[in-house]
């Protein structure tokens, strides 16, 4: 796959979307550039989209165990059956979805986390 987008250091195409995709967010280490070799990170955008969708997440598996119905006399008796899954599939939704938004969406910029010297 080739390199498409710029690193905020140096300004060579060095990421490609799967490498800027698990460059992560602002408090992450961040993936390092192949041509100056410092850290970039996806930018405040996908941060606050990472944290926004999140709390949406939440909020709908709070929703889906909270109103799914606990007997099989309603009509809505499939949530009942699907309850687990449908759970899953909101809590795995918040490992995917960032990652895909991540790598098309956002600007890469400067990694800020300070890391221990080992």
């Amino acid at each position: 796959m080739s390199s498409i987008y710029n690193c905020p250091h140096c300004g060579k195409k060095s990421f490609n979307p799967i490498k800027k995709a698990f460059a992560g967010q602002l408090n992450s280490k961040g993936k390092v550039c192949m041509e100056c070799g410092r850290k970039c990170v996806n930018g405040k955008g996908a941060t606050i989209f990472n944290a926004v969708y999140c709390v949406i997440a939440f909020i709908c598996v709070v929703i889906v165990y909270l109103f799914a119905p606990k007997t099989e006399a309603t009509e809505y008796e499939w949530i009942l059956v699907n309850e687990v899954f449908i759970n899953m599939g909101i809590i795995l939704s918040t490992l995917i979805v960032p990652k895909i938004v991540n790598a098309f969406f956002f600007k890469l910029a400067p990694a800020i986390r300070i890391e221990p010297v080992q």
